[in-house]
């Protein structure tokens, strides 16, 4: 397996992964990470790391054909064969989607489909549980398709929703247990190569 990866800020997931393939945890290469903001701690760290590395944005490229484009061609010619959205504040377009169908996973704060949908990103999914009163709540990897957090679900991890939790402390527990979380279902697809 050769990982791609797609990032807007710090790259979390990316981060674990490529640790994870360097001490062996994972049987797969990582070979290139996209970001659509050229100053994204993911775009440093990946080219200090040793991948290849390309900023691919809307302001570089202003119609969303050409980028969708330009994003599949690098990846592509990077040997990319599975896409990790780590933290990747876009909508994929068609021409990645279909050169990776079933290739591509994401990492979403909630548990699906609860708090996922268009809109619901970021500070904004942990402020949705909180006002909601859950008593759970936790981390979904899962397939990504043309639907925003539509796709199947590969795995999750939950997390209590405590009396008296803030955005913080939510967030916190949530993204402690995102890394081993994304490192499962990406070995789960390496099993089923």
């Amino acid at each position: 397996m050769k990982l791609g990866f797609l990032a807007s800020h710090g790259g979390s997931a990316a981060r674990h992964l490529v640790a994870a393939c360097r001490t062996g945890t994972l049987d797969a290469v990582p070979v290139a990470l996209v970001s659509n903001n050229s100053r994204s701690p993911a775009l440093a760290w990946a080219r200090e790391a040793g991948l290849l590395a390309a900023h691919l944005s809307s302001a570089k490229f202003p119609d969303p054909d050409d980028l969708d484009d330009q994003i599949t061609r690098f990846l592509v010619d990077a040997g990319a064969d599975t896409l990790v959205l780590s933290g990747y504040m876009r909508e994929l377009g068609p021409r990645v989607l279909s050169a990776f169908t079933g290739r591509v996973v994401n990492i979403h704060p909630s548990l699906l489909p609860r708090h996922g949908g268009r809109g619901l990103y970021g500070d904004r999914v942990h402020e949705s549980v909180l006002a909601s009163g859950d008593a759970e709540s936790g981390a979904t990897v899962h397939l990504v398709t043309a639907g925003i957090d539509e796709g199947p679900v590969l795995a999750q991890s939950r997390v209590p929703v405590l009396s008296g939790d803030t955005l913080d402390t939510l967030k916190a527990r949530v993204q402690a247990v995102e890394g081993d979380l994304m490192l499962r279902a990406v070995q789960g697809l390496t099993r089923t190569e």
